[in-house]
């Protein structure tokens, strides 16, 4: 703090330095002719640009030519946007030059000429940077740098904020070191964001390798990738590597006790992606009931997708220490049975066939392993109790409907061979008072 103690102490002698500049430059010849210099250039700017701009588009050429020549036109109609900040960047430049040689001075003209500066930096960054990320941190970090950079108070700033600290014990954290993790921080984690994507579709895309040994290499190459980031990080905030002994000490104490779970989760995920217990595209039923497709093998959970469009978030841990239903690991194919009833003036050896060939009827069921099999189940009250047993590649939910389809081809078939099912009847019998059955136009005293 003592760079900014020293400021507030010299703050009486720089307001009275800064009145007394005020009243020379208000007496001074110097000053108006520098201001006229600066208002002449604003003036003369606007007409130079337009002549300016129409020369330019006159050199663009036809967009038939050559890529080169088209590029070249590309970027000569890109710079007519900016016509008004260069040129009145080069007045200023001309302006301040011969400032100097007829008044002695051109500070002032040499100010105006930094505004303008920056004014064509933030039209640049307007003009060429289009990601919204990258167009941010140039608005919101390289202006300002620029900008103290151009007045020659980058190093005064520096200071000050080097001199906002804060100690703890050997450790000295400053507001300036501080704000310096932040940028940088938020800077090398972006950019390992976007390597790490870029990196997961170039190995997603090598389709030689087996899906989980692609999952595999994708998680070590973030694994590796974000401690190279880390690594970088502390070398340009100019922290000690060598203090990383202590840090990975304290780290495995911190695995020992609280992130002992994480830990778990971690290594859980690393050992389901090399035994390939579940790959991406399972379907799999947890102990719970919950199920869902897996969607992802992340670090330290899974991601299952349901068939109603919920995401699941399932630790990697529970893939082994909890039994699970992979329905889909090996053979996607799946058995699924449906149940129907006929009545009991139905000659029942005739429903089996009938059945399994209505069943073969339909373009998703499996002639192997087995073929559509009816079997005769229970004799009801209600009727007699079939169910038909078939074979599909796929599961009986989300997009496909089996069973539904599979009833429909049931129902059809019965009724084009008059077989009919059975419709629930009930009798009530009204009893008199002596007992008797009451039937109607008779009457019980």
């Amino acid at each position: 703090m003592k760079y900014l103690d020293d400021i507030l102490a010299r703050w009486p002698e720089w307001r009275d330095f800064i009145l007394n500049k005020l009243l020379e430059w208000a007496t001074s010849p110097q000053f108006y002719g520098q201001v006229g210099a600066v208002v002449a250039c604003l003036l003369l700017t606007p007409p130079l640009a337009a002549i300016l701009r129409k020369q330019l588009l006159r050199l663009k050429l036809a967009e038939t030519g050559p890529t080169i020549v088209r590029r070249a036109g590309q970027v000569v109609e890109s710079l007519t946007d900016l016509m008004r900040q260069l040129v009145l960047v080069a007045l200023l430049a001309i302006a301040a030059t011969l400032a100097d040689v007829a008044l002695g001075a051109s500070w002032l003209v040499r100010l105006a000429q930094s505004v303008v500066l920056v004014w064509l930096l933030y039209a640049a960054i307007n003009r060429y940077i289009t990601h919204p990320i990258l167009r941010s941190a140039a608005i919101w970090v390289g202006i300002p740098v620029a900008t103290l950079q151009v007045f020659g108070w980058y190093d005064d700033v520096i200071r000050l904020l080097d001199s906002i600290s804060v100690s703890v014990g050997n450790i000295r954290l400053s507001l300036y070191f501080l704000i310096k993790a932040g940028i940088f921080g938020a800077a090398f984690f972006w950019i390992g964001r976007v390597t790490s994507e870029a990196g997961r579709n170039v190995i997603q895309k090598q389709e030689s390798l087996d899906r989980g040994i692609r999952e595999l290499a994708t998680r070590l190459f973030e694994i590796a990738l974000y401690m190279v980031i880390f690594l970088l990080l502390l070398q340009v905030l100019g922290v000690d590597l060598t203090a990383l002994a202590i840090l990975g000490g304290a780290v495995g104490v911190g695995l020992g006790f609280g992130l002992q779970q994480i830990a778990a989760n971690f290594i859980s995920g690393i050992i389901v992606l090399m035994e390939r217990s579940i790959v991406v595209g399972d379907y799999v039923e947890l102990e719970d009931g919950k199920a869902g497709i897996v969607k992802q093998i992340n670090i330290r959970a899974s991601v299952l997708e349901t068939f109603d469009g919920k995401e699941i978030m399932v630790p990697n841990e529970r893939f082994i220490t909890q039994r699970f239903i992979n329905w889909t690991h090996d053979d996607p194919r799946q058995r699924y049975e449906v149940e129907f009833t006929v009545s009991y003036d139905t000659d029942l050896h005739q429903v089996p066939p009938i059945v399994e060939e209505a069943v073969l009827k339909h373009p998703r069921v499996l002639r192997e392993p087995e073929m559509p099999d009816c079997e005769l189940r229970e004799f009801t009250e209600r009727g007699v109790k079939f169910a038909v047993e078939f074979w599909v590649e796929g599961l009986d939910d989300g997009p496909n409907k089996f069973s539904s389809d599979v009833l429909f081809l049931v129902w059809d078939a019965l009724k084009e061979n008059d077989i009919r099912m059975p419709v629930p009847r009930r009798e009530v019998i009204l009893l008199g008072a002596d007992g008797e059955p009451v039937t109607a136009g008779s009457s019980s005293a």
